[in-house]
Formats: structure tokens, C-alpha cells, sequence
């Protein structure tokens, strides 16, 4: 499952809302382990394991963030009730549905 995602990911990203960004996305799956997303000047790589130093770290369901890449659930909700728990640069974390646009 979490390399499907991932790969979604990687596919609907967009350069262009990464331009001059150097940050990283340190992702805990619940169900999937951990993945991080590097992103420097426009570019993305996608990484398994835990990042010494990210920009945030988000842990949730694959399921969780399935839904908020798709618009199913709210960031700021999924937060709220616990699905979603961020640490380090919380306001990064808003900036994923512009990197990544839907379909």
C-alpha cells in the first residue's frame, strides 16, 4: 500500500509550488512506517525511514493522508480530532495540498 501512495505523491507534484523551498516532510504511517519527503528548490525525493533533522514530522494513517490529498478530509480537522499529530514547522504542513494538487 504505502509505496502506491508515495508514488501518487510523487506524480502529482508540483515544481512550480516548490521553488526555493529546502524543507523535509518526515512522514509516521501508522500502518506503513516511516517516509520522508525531501524537497529542495523544485525538486523531490521520496526516502524510507526517519529524516535526523526534518522541517515537520506528521504522524497518521496512510488512509488519513489518502483523504486529505484527495480533499475527502480536512488538514485542519483531521488535526483537531487527533487523526493527524505534527510536530516541528505545523504550518508547512498546509502547504502539502499546493505541493501536491489533485487530479
Amino acid at each position: 500500500m504505502s509505496t502506491n501512495t508515495l508514488e501518487k505523491l510523487q506524480s502529482r507534484f508540483d515544481p512550480k509550488a516548490a521553488q526555493g523551498m529546502d524543507e523535509v516532510f518526515q512522514f509516521h504511517f501508522s500502518d506503513a512506517g516511516s517516509h520522508y519527503l525531501d524537497i529542495q528548490d523544485g525538486k523531490l525525493d521520496i526516502h524510507e525511514g526517519e529524516h535526523d533533522d526534518p522541517s515537520v514530522s506528521l504522524s497518521m494513517s496512510t488512509d488519513t493522508l489518502k483523504g486529505i490529498m484527495n480533499g475527502d478530509i480536512n488538514g485542519m480537522t483531521a488535526f483537531m480530532t487527533g487523526k493527524l499529530k505534527a510536530t516541528g514547522n505545523v504550518m508547512l504542513a498546509t502547504k502539502l495540498t499546493s505541493l501536491f494538487p489533485g487530479e
